[in-house]
């Protein structure tokens, strides 16, 4: 469990407000940053609330306690101040005006142990605040506090405790400490609870979701395209439409989390979103922001009403109600614009943690309006330029580059004397179907990058091998653009170079497809994808095979019978072409067969 308290910045009228990039990366579904989102402590966010935003309702009665060892103090004073109580992972440790508790830290803070609590900075004083370390569970923080000499009369100390992730307590009120001849004022009796989520009614749905209705009377997206929402292979989101509110049902087979978002653009970040999370067989539905590529940050107020939900056969489904319009210091979108909308499924761990999806998110195609006229669409897993990327790639590597080099191999001495535009026929498509590889492959290679803004580092050693793979490409046509003739000393060391490159391009570019072919950009049907690979791969190196031990066997024959005499064939050339009929036969076969295993991988891409 990632650690402690989810903490955002706040105001008096909204608990928390996030601050959203203008420009962000969308990358769905983490966890919110926070005491619980920072195993290191450094929340400074939390400065001014201590509400972690984990979503839900803090605790009401303390299990913890802090204690001081004196109640009067003078100005540089130092006063020992101790949180302790059943096992925690987070805290953060405050002192405050005691009649004015919203008002900024006072004084500053020494440790005690550095291995487990840390100092903060919070406004303009310096180490007036301390958190934890590491997600190490503990039992007992003691610190210093420093009084200031400009302390109010009367100070208190607050601390914010979080146990696990959905449980957790706010501003934990301590003992107050006065300066001499100040009357002590009479502490509160339970931790604050400004953090509180507005409550609503949750029931259990009795079956599963229906598509009735959808493009007709609600907006609907489904995937695959008009499933059966009841079923444990259905993704399915609805929006009906019903005066100045939107009822939202989300569905799909996940044991974890489901999440859903509308975004401005085709990108993780600075989306609102809509969290169903399955904690210990319960779901709890929350709001969230996405904050470029890191963990949602969960509100600590949620609006949403007859909140609903389900989970059988593995499936969860989960349905709410909210407003069209809100207020914009919410952060939340209104309903009555045009976007892009994405839902995502994942992991979650005990207490309710997310993690990230293993798959990309669902996407629309385009930008849509739930309120405006009912629709029944699809989406996609993989962007346009991804599947437009491993589209060509498939067709450099499986057809194009395959069938050049079995033409070369095998068919000089049959297409010997057939010429195309003064070369050698089989020159010449040879040459096509390669600077055709080096088109296709270029063009693709460009594709990630754009898509990406740049380099990727969450796709492994894919990118790293499809660099030189490209690398590869441009050197082969180059090298062979310095050809020398046909009987120059140099033609053995050339044809080496040649056949050496090209096989480890080919090499590696099989290798980078079987990589490529399950990263979550694309991420094609498992097992079958790989399956289908290792199919080609056979299907190349068997029909390889046949032709070698074909040539072999037309050079072993070198005796046939005429008119009862020995016959010595005169050349290698010769021998090979009594098999061109056998060869062209191949090569057709070959060329269908490619055709098949192409004309698959398109249909899988296309279907993601």
């Amino acid at each position: 469990m990632a650690v402690l308290l989810r903490l955002c910045h706040c105001n008096r009228r909204t608990g928390c407000k996030m601050e959203l990039p203008g420009v962000a990366v969308w990358m769905f579904v983490s966890l919110c940053a926070s005491v619980a989102g920072y195993p290191n402590g450094k929340v400074r966010e939390a400065c001014t609330n201590m509400i972690p935003c984990h979503g839900g309702s803090p605790q009401l009665s303390p299990e913890h306690s802090i204690t001081v060892n004196g109640t009067e103090f003078k100005p540089g004073d130092s006063i020992e101040v101790r949180l302790s109580g059943p096992d925690f992972e987070g805290f953060f440790i405050q002192a405050r005006d005691a009649g004015h508790l919203d008002s900024p830290a006072v004084g500053s803070f020494v440790l005690a142990d550095r291995r487990h609590s840390q100092l903060l900075t919070c406004g303009r004083t310096k180490n007036s605040a301390v958190s934890h370390t590491s997600k190490a569970k503990k039992k007992d923080i003691k610190v210093y506090w420093i009084a200031p000499g400009d302390a109010p009369k009367n100070v208190q100390f607050l601390a914010t405790v979080v146990k696990k992730y959905r449980i957790f307590w706010v501003k934990i009120p301590g003992p107050i400490v006065s300066q001499p001849d100040v009357l002590s004022p009479t502490p509160p009796l339970h931790a604050t609870s400004e953090a509180m989520s507005t409550s609503h009614p949750v029931s259990y749905i009795s079956k599963p979701f229906s598509a009735s209705g959808c493009g007709i009377m609600k907006f609907c997206i489904r995937n695959p395209t008009n499933c059966d929402p009841g079923s444990a292979s259905c993704f399915f989101l609805s929006f009906q439409q019903e005066e100045s509110s939107v009822f939202i049902e989300m569905s799909g087979p996940s044991e974890g989390y489901l999440a859903l978002a509308f975004s401005h653009d085709q990108w993780m970040g600075g989306d609102d979103a809509y969290l169903c999370v399955n904690e210990d067989h319960r779901v709890h539905v929350s709001t969230a922001h996405l904050k470029e590529r890191s963990h949602p940050l969960l509100d600590s107020e949620n609006a949403l009403e007859d909140v609903s939900w389900r989970l059988a056969d593995g499936v969860l489904q989960c349905s709410f109600r909210r407003s069209i319009h809100v207020p914009a210091y919410t952060g939340r979108f209104n309903l009555d614009t045009s976007y892009y909308i994405f839902l995502a499924d994942g992991e979650a761990s005990e207490g309710g943690l997310i993690h990230k999806h293993r798959r990309q998110p669902l996407v629309t195609n385009g930008l849509y309006n739930v309120t405006g006229p009912p629709q029944d669409i699809g989406g996609s897993r993989a962007p346009r330029l991804i599947k437009a990327h491993g589209a060509l790639m498939f067709v450099a590597w499986i057809t194009t580059v395959s069938i050049g080099v079995i033409v070369a191999r095998f068919f000089k001495p049959v297409w010997s004397h057939s010429f195309l535009l003064g070369k050698e026929l089989w020159f010449q498509v040879h040459r096509m179907l390669m600077l055709t590889t080096v088109m296709l492959t270029s063009i693709s290679f460009v594709l990630p990058f754009v898509y990406r803004g740049g380099w990727s580092h969450q796709a492994g050693f894919h990118p790293y091998l499809g660099c030189a793979v490209m690398a590869l490409t441009i050197f082969q046509p180059l090298m062979a653009g310095f050809r020398p003739s046909r009987h120059a000393p140099r033609r053995q060391l050339f044809n080496w170079f040649h056949w050496s490159t090209g096989t480890t391009a080919r090499i590696l570019a099989v290798v980078t497809m079987f990589l490529g072919m399950d990263l979550p950009a694309l991420d094609l049907p498992d097992p079958w994808d790989t399956y289908a690979m290792i199919g080609f791969v056979a299907w190349h190196v068997g029909t390889d095979v046949l032709l070698e031990i074909h040539s072999y066997c037309l050079i072993r024959k070198v005796e046939v019978i005429e008119d009862d005499r020995v016959q010595i064939l005169q050349s290698l050339t010769s021998a090979e072409a009594e098999g061109h009929l056998f060869k062209q036969i191949v090569l057709t076969i070959y060329i269908c067969g490619n055709i098949v295993f192409l004309v698959a991988f398109l249909i899988a891409i296309n279907q993601v």
